[in-house]
């Protein structure tokens, strides 16, 4: 193990402060057009009394010095990234070069039905496949992020029941619920209801039972859960819902446990979204686009953003593929015709290498990888809810906070050892919380460093605690001053 307590990483300077009058990475070929008077074009009152105020640089200082940036920045591609809730997976660079096709890259949004049929079909079939994978009978891809996919969901929960002539008024959510569930419903016109889990971090099913009525318009849940427990009541969770005429709606973010071993619709869920940026390998995040399609049983197919891939087997109109826009109850666009098709093309890549045996393994790996860390950690940090977990897991620095290190320390002190940390301070119900998913990707090797640097943080938050409260030595910048951070792009820093 490297000995983190060694300093010497220094900052970048901007590339103001590289510049130097008179250089350039550049040169432009000869003017081959008539040269026009700008300010008859454009107007003098639009044109710059001066030049603007860019950097000079020759083309080796503009390549370093992004370069350098790029190496101080933590991504899956360096170490693991074990992103509670999040699902930072390594993402096989075959999908980005399927993506890069000049064949997909280069289609017009507008272009009509009959130049791109092979994309129309591609969009047709992911969502076909989405749809076995679901159990959903039809789903749109429009939806261009997860939040964006579960605002759709909840707008054709709300269309759905206006059609019932009772539009309702609440959503229940429980408190483990991803932030952007209870955004989401109010957006939709919704007040979110709280429902507190239980001991186990499971839904207490009595306690839905008084809570669901007239009211209620869906059960927002997500399966897994954010504690990484899975909720093996969701038969009779969907019974008292639906008892009810309300629907159930299925975060799917934590979709990752469950491909191939279980489908959402068949065991009661009505709606549904999916974050193709975390089950099926697509970037997330800084490297994203993300991708949040939206499926549904039949009853609410009408409702899907349009338009929709269809296909036509007898060629009626003389192509197979087109888009439907004859939804009358539809609640209209989310985002553009193909929401984030290039997104769409890399899950597709995923899902046609891995297969349905793939998948499934996909989820195994990741339950396992799990398991095993928790296993691992449990003697080192608490462990508030105990057993199997799914893919996820929450662990708990109340014991290190007892030496005065929080979950925030643990966090940064793991930057000094070349790895990322969890996710911290959530679920809300975890006091310093942390919050593991290693994911599938992730090699035994990996998982066992990410193990004695967990191992070797606990024992220096006992030994010298002041080390871990003053993390991290080793990166460029020191801790933000995080108020100012969360307001102002340019930031200072404490420490160095």
């Amino acid at each position: 193990m490297t000995d983190p307590t060694k300093t010497g990483a220094v900052l970048e300077p901007t590339v103001f402060e590289l510049s130097h009058p008179g250089r350039s990475g550049y040169r432009l070929p000869a003017l081959d057009v008539p040269e026009v008077d700008l300010a008859e074009v454009l107007g003098s009152a639009n044109l710059r009394e001066g030049p603007p105020e860019l950097p000079e640089l020759s083309e080796p200082e503009v390549v370093r010095h992004f370069t350098r940036l790029a190496e101080m920045n933590f991504h899956v591609d360096r170490a693991m990234y074990p992103l509670g809730s999040c699902t930072m997976k390594y993402n096989p660079k075959i999908n980005e070069e399927m993506a890069g096709l000049p064949g997909l890259t280069g289609i017009h949004p507008e272009a009509d039905a009959t130049e791109c049929q092979g994309a129309i079909s591609l969009v047709y079939n992911l969502g076909r496949m989405l749809a076995e994978i679901s159990g959903m009978d039809e789903v749109s891809l429009q939806p261009p992020a997860g939040a964006s996919g579960e605002l759709a969901g909840m707008l054709i929960v709300r269309a759905y029941h206006n059609d019932q002539g009772n539009p309702r008024s609440k959503v229940i959510v429980p408190d483990t619920a991803h932030g952007t569930n209870p955004a989401s419903l109010t957006l939709a016109g919704y007040d979110a209801v709280e429902i507190h889990s239980g001991p186990d971090g499971r839904i207490c099913v009595e306690a839905l039972a008084d809570m669901v009525d007239e009211e209620t318009a869906a059960f927002m849940i997500t399966n897994p859960n954010t504690l990484g427990v899975f909720e093996d009541r969701i038969a009779e969770i969907a019974e008292i819902v639906h008892s009810a005429g309300g629907l159930l709606y299925l975060d799917g973010a934590n979709l990752n446990a469950s491909l191939g071993v279980v489908r959402p619709g068949d065991v009661g869920f009505d709606v549904m979204h999916f974050n193709l940026h975390k089950t099926f390998s697509t970037p997330h995040g800084g490297g994203g686009p993300g991708s949040g399609p939206v499926g549904v049983k039949s009853f609410l197919a009408g409702y899907l953003p349009t338009p929709v891939a269809r296909r036509d087997e007898r060629k009626a109109r003389g192509f197979e593929f087109d888009f439907d826009y004859d939804r009358p109850k539809s609640i209209g666009k989310v985002h553009s015709v193909y929401g984030n098709f290039l997104v769409a093309v890399k899950a597709y890549a995923y899902i046609l290498t891995l297969g349905p045996a793939g998948l499934r393994r996909v989820a195994e790996n990741a339950v396992l990888n799990a398991n095993y860390l928790q296993k691992k950690l449990e003697p080192l940090y608490d462990l508030p809810y105990k057993g199997l977990c799914q893919h996820e897991f929450v662990l708990s620095a109340t014991r290190q906070k007892e030496h005065g290190v929080r979950a925030l320390d643990i966090a940064k002190r793991l930057l000094d050892y070349g790895l990322h940390a969890p996710t911290v301070y959530f679920p809300l119900i975890v006091k310093e919380a942390l919050m593991v998913e290693p994911t599938e990707t992730e090699s035994r090797a990996s998982l066992d460093r990410f193990v004695d640097v967990m191992a070797e943080i606990a024992a220096e938050a006992e030994r010298s605690p002041e080390l871990v409260k003053g993390a991290p030595t080793e990166t460029p910048v020191s801790r933000l001053d995080e108020s100012r951070a969360a307001k102002e792009l340019n930031v200072t820093w404490q420490g160095r």
